[in-house]
């Protein structure tokens, strides 16, 4: 004798039946949740917890039981004048990065992938994969040694921005301190920043493009649109996520920068122009005020925070535009 069929509930849909936990389900769950949920508050939650209890004591890195002084770290890290200019140049690099960055790499990515001729197939311009490699070659290089380069160009002293200017007939900006003035410091550093990166992310845009079909452009030249109108209009839009993406990351980058600061800045530059927190957090530590450190540390990581979500929810807003 056969159960009779279960009535299907109002509205037409039939319940759903739970499966039962069988082992496969139950192993499934723990190698493949549950581990990686428990390394995850190990590694990353746990430390973010312990980083923010250590930036409410005076914990000089030496003594195992700090003194608690509650708030005290971050209304001295308000009141700290050096930290807010430190911040404000953080700031100035993450808008200035990611904008100089993307501009530069999508130009690039579009005259290789579809900037060629525009008679027969839809191709880039003659030399583009030696020019992909060529431009992807400066990410290579270590931060350090991208910074230790770039020390050596800037040199007033026989570097070789100011000799080629010297050749070229710009004798009167041949001699000039660009690490050293106050007003080109920061300048100059980004410009050697945007070297390293301007490759990788220009490789980046042109695998997004290839995944565009050809057709879409040919449309768009039948249609008589031009190069330019073909890459704000078609381009850009089409490869939204992976623009937003490199945002983000170049942000990031902008709100540490620690070791091109480092080494082309040691001492934040002059009048410290070209300080970053990662900077003066770092000469912090060396001073064994970890706990003051450890606030600077908390203090950047909610900025960065803040940053991501504002270009997330901004790609979201565009995207329910489009």
């Amino acid at each position: 004798m056969t159960a009779p069929a279960q009535a299907p509930a109002a509205g037409g849909k039939a319940p759903r039946r739970r499966r039962p936990l069988s082992f496969d389900r139950i192993s499934f769950f723990a190698v493949f949740l549950l581990v990686p949920l428990a390394l995850y508050l190990y590694l990353v939650v746990s430390p973010i917890i312990q980083a923010f209890y250590f930036s409410l004591t005076d914990w000089s890195g030496y003594d195992n039981n700090p003194n608690f002084v509650g708030l005290t770290n971050y209304v001295n890290l308000v009141h700290d004048d050096l930290f807010w200019t430190a911040l404000r140049n953080n700031i100035v690099l993450a808008i200035v990065l990611p904008l100089v960055t993307v501009v530069l790499s999508l130009t690039l990515a579009t005259l290789v992938t579809v900037g060629g001729s525009s008679r027969g197939q839809t191709r880039g311009i003659g030399g583009s994969g030696f020019y992909r490699v060529v431009s992807f070659f400066p990410y290579c290089i270590p931060a350090i040694v991208t910074g230790i380069l770039w020390q050596q160009i800037y040199s007033p002293q026989g570097g070789l921005l100011n000799g080629f200017l010297d050749v070229i007939g710009f004798h009167n900006l041949a001699n000039t301190p660009w690490l050293g003035d106050p007003n080109l410091a920061l300048g100059a550093i980004v410009v050697a920043i945007v070297w390293s990166f301007v490759g990788f992310y220009m490789v980046l845009f042109v695998a997004a493009i290839k995944s565009i079909p050809a057709e879409i452009y040919e449309a768009a030249r039948l249609d008589g649109a031009g190069r330019l109108r073909t890459a704000v209009r078609i381009t850009v839009p089409l490869i939204r996520d992976n623009v937003n993406t490199a945002v983000v990351y170049l942000a990031i980058l902008g709100l540490d920068a620690f070791t091109y600061m480092a080494v082309l800045a040691p001492s934040g530059g002059p009048d410290n122009r070209a300080l970053v927190v990662t900077q003066y957090l770092y000469t912090n530590f060396t001073n064994a005020k970890y706990g003051y450190a450890i606030a600077m540390g908390v203090a950047l990581a909610l900025v960065t925070l803040v940053v991501s979500i504002g270009v997330l929810v901004s790609s979201r807003k565009q995207e329910v535009e489009l």
